[in-house]
């Protein structure tokens, strides 16, 4: 079952990736997006807003390194089974989200315009984390053998004596 789960990641994965690039690539080539879906046709007031950009880079190019770690994040977990490597996506893939949330906050709020690719993107992550989230527990279970925790008993607990009062 876990490794179903890292397969759709992948797939997941390979999505995004798919889309980040084609925003990318738009982006490099200065051509405009292809967005007439309903009400939500801004990607072009979204992409050309002064919020599409971090620290100089456009953001669908933090989309193409995100999902290609996620992506090799992923098919390494295939051929090495790795504790390590589920906890690693699960952080990354919790990054996504989180990022992604304050980009539609910032889509909805503050630029006013919806970007379906973006959103897309969004969802991407979400699914890549409930999925990254299944294959590893974030909590331990307890296992049936193992008895539960009980505090101390007094006997085990030292006992110290204080010197007198003077």
């Amino acid at each position: 079952m876990k490794r179903i789960a890292v397969v759709f990641i992948l797939v997941l994965a390979f999505c995004g990736l798919a889309d980040s690039s084609y925003l990318a690539q738009h982006e490099a080539a200065g051509t405009p997006l292809l967005c007439n879906i309903g009400s939500l046709s801004g990607c072009n007031i979204v992409a050309a807003s002064p919020y599409s950009r971090l620290f100089g880079i456009p953001l669908a190019e933090y989309g193409v390194l995100f999902y290609g770690i996620v992506f090799v994040l992923a098919a390494l977990e295939l051929v090495v089974f790795d504790r390590l490597l589920r906890r690693a996506l699960q952080v990354i893939s919790l990054v996504g989200v989180g990022a992604s949330l304050y980009f539609i906050c910032v889509q909805v709020f503050v630029i006013g315009a919806l970007c379906i690719y973006c959103l897309a993107s969004a969802l991407v992550a979400f699914l890549i984390f409930i999925l990254a989230s299944s294959i590893e527990p974030i909590r331990r279970e307890r296992k049936e053998h193992e008895p539960p925790s009980l505090p101390p008993s007094p006997a085990s607990v030292p006992h110290l004596s204080m010197p007198p009062a003077a």
